[in-house]
């Protein structure tokens, strides 16, 4: 498992399972679970959106049309559907995804469609505090070319540097 997340993809599915069952309330699932029952409802969420396949971890970003992204921001802006309902209807991950968008709308900044992929270091890739540091200030020191230091040090690094 990477550091996204700390439940495997049986344990989330065992967690929906007890929830749509009906016999269980969310809090119960939550507290047996050691998580929150708004993780529990954006499993939820992508299962029903993708069924088994949206519980497993991605080691990818999803990619969102600029269309979509307009579409769900001004469906909740008009309050035709709340947050969880946008997220439902055009399935997105998850309510904070929408709320960044709607936060960058709201201040006057471009929404631009995502192209996907990895952002993060590859999983199992272990670096030393020394090695992260001198990628840091490589990435710095190239105007933040985050693209050649990926390269250069055969990493995909978080957006976070």
């Amino acid at each position: 498992m990477s550091g996204r997340t700390k439940f495997t993809w049986k344990q989330r599915l065992e967690a929906v399972e007890m929830c749509l069952s009906g016999d269980y309330s969310y809090i119960t699932v939550a507290k047996k679970f050691n998580t929150r029952d708004s993780t529990l409802r954006n499993w939820i969420s992508s299962y029903k959106n993708n069924g088994i396949d949206g519980l497993q971890e991605s080691h990818t970003w999803r990619k969102y049309p600029l269309e979509l992204k307009l579409a769900a921001v001004n469906d909740y802006l008009s309050r035709k559907f709340s947050l969880s309902e946008c997220c439902d209807k055009y399935n997105i991950s998850s309510n904070s995804v929408l709320r960044k968008w709607i936060s960058k709308y709201n201040s006057g900044k471009e929404l631009k469609a995502t192209n996907g992929g990895s952002t993060r270091m590859k999983a199992g890739c272990k670096t030393t505090f020394e090695e992260r540091l001198e990628i840091a200030l490589y990435a710095i020191e190239h105007g933040k070319n985050y693209s050649a230091t990926a390269k250069k040090y055969n990493v995909i690094l978080s957006t976070s540097i």
